[in-house]
This record gives structure tokens, C-alpha cells and sequence, in this order.
């Protein structure tokens, strides 16, 4: 029976007979290619004719030993990694086009190639004479790594199978292509087929392989997310490019905690880890000012403390803007709402902007309160104590909720200097950690304690 072909959107990854100029599913244009059909493969008949290898069972009692980890001795990105490079291990890592991924990758290699590790950094995108010209800047040519520029997936296995090295970074993985797929580099069959060869080599030789990917404009990596299941831990590298301030955040690690993040500060002489986050990204903080909040969250397994600024400006448009920078859009639309009905406080006909100082992006709900105390702040031009911080999750009934790890975010603020803080009611005692602790029971009684009974 003939092959159909199938048609894939690159955008929103739908699934087509036909091709077609729009995507009938996200809307955008031009984003439909042809997938190369897969082999139906051998029938059930010799499947049950041919026997396999016997499988080792185990039971949930089993104790497999931990893997065993390599150290690069930049503390930043062995705690995003879950402790240290595990061997087999595939990893993806994707970021902005600028953002620096191939600065710290280049500097991860080095880092590794100096603790003895046999290190193949191959580059699809840039000349070896240009990533060695990076490397002088950096100061890393005397680092052993060794360097191939390539692109043809069949010449880079072939070498490494040689070389048998212990870690290969792989910059990009949609620059990569495979002579036996009729489709151009980049594309959905080409990407997904070169991170499965290249999966299948790192579990089969026990060589750690981080391969680059590039990002769509909504910021998720381009090609298909079955790219993302296949890999053991996939890791994004966020910043403005505004800012010197550079995130390496874990969304998925098998082998460790996901939502550990990096915190790194971009140089002349690149990357530099930043061992504090908190105490950077309050750095140039000075007299209270209205809208101005320090949130006391958690990334990852680490208290990290940011700041929340917030304008509140009379709107010279029919309808009045919302502008959000490194948190949800969705989120702040839903703390109006709450502000207004159950606080009667009303933003109606007021501009909004709101932004998290240092480029930081914060997802965790616990931010809900210190977005609020930002907003009625900037509203009422009355600013809130330097030495306070904030947290806690708001309802839509107006109550404030209890967040995790509350202990560990008053001890990071007391560590910086800060001397009270705002939360919803929990057992746990601010004097523990040397704070003045004000529990609130609801978002109306926040804004009346706070900014005077309205």
C-alpha cells in the first residue's frame, strides 16, 4: 500500500493530509512543510516469529546506585544540572538568538576539558575560526577542547564513534541534517530525526551529549516537542538583553530538580556565576518608592528575592493599556479584578505597567500579593517600607492563601537585612528568622492596614 504523505505545521506542530499556505489550527501563514512518512516497519506475523531478548524485571524495592556525576566547578551551573554532569545524558538547551548560549556552552567545555574530561565542541552555525576567535576573547585557548565545524549528522557520528569522547556539545541541532531524509536542514523531519540519532549515541555510549536549539518567537524551542521527551533534561537560557543578568533555568531534568535556575552576569570576558541572586538584583535599590515591592519567592530549590515595579498613569486612550515584563499577563488582569470588585479600589480608564526588576521571570502564584501591594501603591502614590517584603497567593474570593517554603523565603530576607514582612496567616513565626511578621487573612484587609481604610 502507498505511503501518505502527511504535512506538519512548523508553528503550532497540527497535523495535515494536504498542504496548505495557512494553518487552519494557529492561524499563521507559510508554516506548513511536508514530513517524511516513517517505516511501517515488520509485520505482527514476524514479530511473534522472531524472538527478542529477554528483558531484566525488577521490583520497586530494587536500589539502583545514583548516577555518577562530573563537576564542572562553576557552582551556578552544576545546581542547574541536579549536582553535576551525568554521564549518558542528553541535554537541550534553548535561548533567545544572542542571549549567549554559545558563550556559556564554550565555557562549560573548557571548564569540563580542564577537569579531564575528552570534550567535542562541534559547531554548525560558525567557522572554527570564529569560535576560536570567542575563545580568545574568553580567554579559553589553552583549554583542550577539541573543535569541528560540520553540519552532515553521518560525519559527526562517525567521528565521534572514533574519538570516543566523554562529553560533545552539539551547536545546533537545527543546523544538522541526515542524507537519508529528503527535507532541508531545520526542518520538522530533520530535527527530530538528529536528536534521536543523537539521543541513541549518548545512551549507547555513555557519552554526555547538550545539544543547542533555537527558539520560536513565543519563546518555546523550534521543531517538534517530541524533541523535548526525548532528551533527559532540557534548559532554557532567559535574559533582556537590556540587562547583564542571564538565567539558566531547568524546565524538565530527570536527573534533578526542575525549575532550578542559574543566575549568571554577562562580562567582557562572558559569563560570570553571581553566587547571591538576591542581593544582585536588589543592588541598585534606594529610598522607598511608590510601587516598588520586594517579593520573597522560590526558584527551583533557592529563596530568591526581586523586585516588583509598578506605574499607574491616568490613560489618554479610549481603552486603557495593561503592559506586563517578566510575569503573567493573564495573572495581572485577574489581581485587577480582584483589587476592584473585592477592594474597591478601580483601575478603570488608569494605564498599568508592571515589570520585575533584573529581567527575572516569575511564574509561582505566591507573587500575587506583592503584584497587588505594588499596584495600590503606585495607585495611591504611598510607598511601602524599604526593609519589608511581601508574598502570598490571592483567591478570587480576595483571601490570601499560604504558599510553600515560607520559612526559607523570611530566612533569605532576613540574611539581606530586610526586618519585617507581609504574608497570608501561617503557623510559622517571623522571629524565627529575626523578622516582624504581618499575617493578613484577605486582600481587604491588606489594602486597609496598609495604605489606610478606604
Amino acid at each position: 500500500m502507498a505511503k501518505s504523505n502527511v504535512f506538519v505545521c512548523t508553528n503550532c506542530k497540527a497535523s495535515f493530509s494536504k498542504w496548505a499556505g495557512q494553518c487552519e489550527n494557529c492561524g499563521e501563514w507559510n508554516t506548513i512543510v511536508e514530513e517524511q512518512p516513517l517505516s511501517t516497519g515488520p509485520s505482527k506475523k514476524s514479530l511473534g516469529a522472531e524472538r527478542g531478548r529477554a528483558l531484566n524485571l525488577g521490583n520497586l524495592s530494587s536500589v539502583d546506585a545514583p548516577p555518577p556525576r562530573t563537576e564542572s566547578g562553576v557552582a551556578e551551573l552544576d545546581r542547574v544540572f541536579g549536582g553535576g554532569l551525568v554521564d549518558a545524558s542528553a541535554i537541550l538547551v534553548g535561548g533567545d538568538p544572542g542571549i549567549g548560549k554559545s558563550t556559556l556552552l564554550l565555557q562549560a567545555a573548557a571548564r569540563f576539558a580542564r577537569n579531564g574530561l575528552n570534550v567535542i565542541y562541534i559547531s554548525g552555525e560558525e567557522a572554527s575560526a570564529q569560535v576560536r576567535m570567542r575563545a580568545r576573547r574568553l580567554g579559553l585557548e589553552e583549554s583542550p577542547v577539541q573543535l569541528a565545524s560540520a553540519t552532515n549528522l553521518r560525519d559527526i557520528l562517525t567521528t565521534l564513534e572514533d574519538a570516543k569522547p566523554d562529553l560533545v556539545i552539539i551547536d545546533s541541532i537545527q543546523t544538522m541534517w541526515i542524507d537519508t531524509i529528503d527535507a532541508t536542514p531545520g526542518s520538522v523531519s530533520q530535527v527530530r530525526s538528529c536528536a534521536h540519532e543523537l539521543t541513541t549515541f549518548a545512551k549507547r555510549n555513555g557519552v554526555a551529549v547538550i545539544m543547542v536549539g533555537h527558539v520560536t518567537k513565543d519563546g518555546q524551542i523550534a521543531g517538534p516537542r517530541v524533541v523535548e521527551h526525548m532528551v533527559d533534561t532540557v534548559l532554557y537560557f532567559e535574559g533582556e538583553r537590556g540587562h547583564q543578568f542571564r538565567i539558566l533555568r531547568a524546565v524538565k531534568n530527570r536527573f534533578g530538580p526542575a525549575d532550578e535556575i542559574g543566575v549568571f552576569e554577562m562580562t567582557g570576558r562572558g559569563l560570570a556565576e553571581v553566587k547571591n541572586p538576591s542581593a544582585l538584583f536588589l543592588s541598585e535599590r534606594g529610598e522607598p518608592t511608590p510601587g516598588s515591592v520586594v517579593f520573597a519567592g522560590i526558584e527551583g530549590t533557592r529563596p530568591v528575592l526581586c523586585e516588583f515595579q509598578a506605574l499607574v498613569a491616568p490613560s489618554p486612550h479610549s481603552q486603557a493599556r495593561r503592559t506586563v515584563v517578566g510575569w503573567d499577563g493573564g495573572r495581572l488582569a485577574m489581581i485587577l479584578a480582584v483589587l476592584e470588585s473585592r477592594c474597591g479600589v478601580p483601575f478603570t480608564g488608569l494605564d498599568v505597567y508592571l515589570n520585575v526588576a533584573g529581567g527575572m521571570r516569575i511564574s509561582e502564584p505566591a507573587a500575587d500579593l506583592a503584584v497587588a501591594a505594588a499596584l495600590v501603591s503606585a495607585r495611591e502614590d504611598s510607598a511601602l517600607p524599604a526593609d519589608c517584603v511581601v508574598f502570598g497567593e490571592i483567591s478570587l474570593s480576595g483571601a490570601l492563601r499560604p504558599v510553600s517554603q515560607a520559612e526559607n523565603r523570611l530566612k533569605e530576607a532576613s540574611k539581606l537585612g530586610f526586618t519585617s514582612a507581609i504574608t497570608p496567616q501561617t503557623k510559622k513565626k517571623g522571629a524565627d528568622a529575626g523578622l516582624t511578621l504581618k499575617s493578613m487573612s484577605d486582600l481587604v484587609n491588606f489594602v486597609n492596614e496598609t495604605f489606610g481604610d478606604r
